[in-house]
């Protein structure tokens, strides 16, 4: 039994996925003639109160078409250090935008308002770049599936309206932070001027993102999408699954979330981990205190038994949990880890 905890990326289409995307009624994207893409932009839209929305290939592709509607060249995103947009998109901001990045020391990938407003460069002095946009994660990917408090959030939307700055929320785990703190969609759709959300992670799907906002932003949104290539013909084939998953697969993610902490109490009991971060949604972030067991060794045992898990650097380790682990694949885990 392979048992894959690297990411939440991983999982593959249940029966009544495929047999949705193979039913699906398709046309071509690029002439914004496939009623099921229509169909799965209209159905995120309502779901977030927001005018439009557009089906990507990717999430990274649906993050840098935001930053570069919302900036010029030359201008600067305030951001965590911890950012998916600035670590793991392949230098996008810049390579795409033109754009530098303002890094926030927070805590666990979120900012406080009062570091974002202290962030800002002025505008009238023309020696540093002009400030123009916001940049919130939730969940935190690199802070451990850390869900932002809304009323801080709410506190950032202020600073940026008071200094006329964009507010972008990379929302590829949003769903986790919904189910967890049981918050409405909306209001984070009355909050941000764009939001990203990721089907191919916690809902499994093969591919596909998907940006929200105004209908003014999504118009011109389909132009960046075609410089970026993310013109896809009939797409509904992948819309199909994106439908089917926001219909069956949110509110299952609570279970994931009660495997990450029972797999985060285990680590936490044995004698060579270090130190486990607290774990909210699915992702668990751990390290291993090498005078006791390696990493190196660690991951051997782990792969003895055909456990995957994946290094993030700097000695830490994680885990995520999804709906393709199994309650039978949870058990035999934890076993293991107690036998370590």
């Amino acid at each position: 039994m392979e048992i894959n905890l690297i990411s939440d990326t991983v999982t593959r289409p249940n029966a009544g996925m495929l047999n949705a995307m193979m039913s699906a009624k398709v046309g071509d994207d690029v002439f914004k003639n496939d009623p099921t893409v229509n169909a799965l932009e209209a159905k995120v839209a309502h779901y977030f109160g927001m005018e439009a929305a557009l089906f990507f290939p990717s999430g990274s592709m649906t993050n840098q078409t935001a930053i570069k509607l919302h900036t010029q060249p030359g201008e600067q995103l305030i951001c965590d250090k911890y950012a998916h947009v600035y670590n793991y998109e392949g230098g996008g901001v810049s390579f795409n935008s033109g754009v530098s990045c303002k890094l926030v020391d927070g805590h666990r990938g979120m900012m406080r308002v009062e570091q974002v407003e202290t962030s800002i460069n002025p505008p009238d002095f023309y020696h540093s770049p002009l400030t123009s946009l916001v940049c919130i994660e939730n969940t935190t990917n690199k802070g451990g599936g850390a869900c932002w408090d809304f009323e801080e959030l709410k506190k950032i939307k202020t600073v940026c309206k008071k200094h006329n700055l964009k507010y972008h929320l990379d929302g590829a785990r949003l769903w986790n932070a919904l189910v967890r703190n049981s918050e409405d969609p909306k209001q984070y759709g009355r909050l941000f001027d764009s939001i990203s959300v990721c089907l191919s992670k916690g809902l499994g799907c093969p591919v596909g993102s998907v940006l929200v906002g105004d209908g003014e932003l999504i118009h011109n949104a389909i132009r960046v999408r075609k410089v970026l290539g993310g013109g896809m013909r009939q797409a509904g084939f992948l819309a199909a699954a994106g439908i089917y998953a926001l219909d069956h697969n949110i509110d299952r993610l609570d279970s994931d979330h009660v495997k990450a902490k029972e797999l985060g109490k285990v680590l936490d009991e044995l004698d060579f981990i270090k130190k486990v971060e607290p774990i909210e949604t699915n992702i668990i972030i751990f390290e291993i205190n090498e005078s006791k067991l390696t990493t190196e060794n660690f991951m051997t045992k782990l792969s003895t038994h055909q456990i995957s898990i994946i290094g993030m650097g700097q000695g830490k380790l994680r885990m995520v949990t999804h709906l393709d682990y199994t309650d039978e694949m949870h058990d035999k885990t934890l076993g293991i880890l107690k036998s370590i």
